[in-house]
């Protein structure tokens, strides 16, 4: 998808989101220094998966940067399109669009519906504590705590989640499934009668159901 796409498409946010009072309007950029509100523009009516990383991290910024490369490749054909990812910066003073641009091309990571964001500290702290506040001075003033867990949100559903980065692909993709928006009847039909060709199959095989 044309990056520019995503800001001319119309997403509906949930009736209860709490918009940009919660979530703030701030104004970011993005690795192509593209400039961005990030809930008009970010969060509005979209299923995002959001991670806190800096460039010149030589800790679990990469690593975690890889476990994402490996969902995302689960759900590319999703990404850009009603879900996204965005890796907000913790240190903007030495961060730039093109320092970002850098650090997810070398990566391998500077991908469709894969937002890398940096902007004004204040702004960027207060995102972080409004996502991430474990209401706790001693986990909420220490940035690397912040690291390993992702925040997932869809505002269309008014529903947040949260996983560890380094949890198993399986467990990261379940809790991201747990926010995705209601599946359609049509969509339940299909699934369902797969699921049954399994269970017929385990019935036939064993004389019970053992597909789990």
């Amino acid at each position: 998808m044309d990056r520019r796409a995503l800001f001319n498409r119309v997403f509906e946010p949930h009736p209860a989101s709490p918009g940009p009072s919660r979530f703030t309007n701030a104004v970011l950029r993005t690795q192509d220094n593209k400039e961005v509100r990030f809930y008009d523009d970010l969060i509005k009516g979209k299923q995002a998966v959001i991670n806190f990383m800096y460039a010149e991290c030589h800790g679990a910024c990469p690593l975690v940067t890889q476990t994402l490369k490996k969902t995302y490749r689960e759900l590319k054909d999703r990404m850009g399109k009603d879900l996204f990812f965005y890796s907000i910066t913790t240190k903007p003073e030495d961060d730039s669009p093109a320092a970002l641009k850098h650090y997810a091309t070398m990566r391998k990571a500077d991908l469709p519906g894969w937002y890398f964001l940096t902007g004004n500290e204040y702004d960027i702290q207060t995102i972080r504590f409004r996502l991430f506040g474990m209401g706790h001075p001693g986990f909420d003033l220490d940035d690397s705590l912040h690291a390993g867990m992702l925040r997932i949100v869809n505002d269309a559903r008014n529903s947040w989640g949260m996983a560890q980065a380094f949890a198993s692909q399986k467990n990261i993709l379940k809790r991201i499934e747990w926010q995705d928006n209601p599946k359609s009847y049509a969509q339940r039909v299909i699934e369902s009668r797969a699921r049954q060709v399994l269970i017929m199959r385990d019935v036939e095989k064993y004389g019970y159901r053992r597909d789990v």
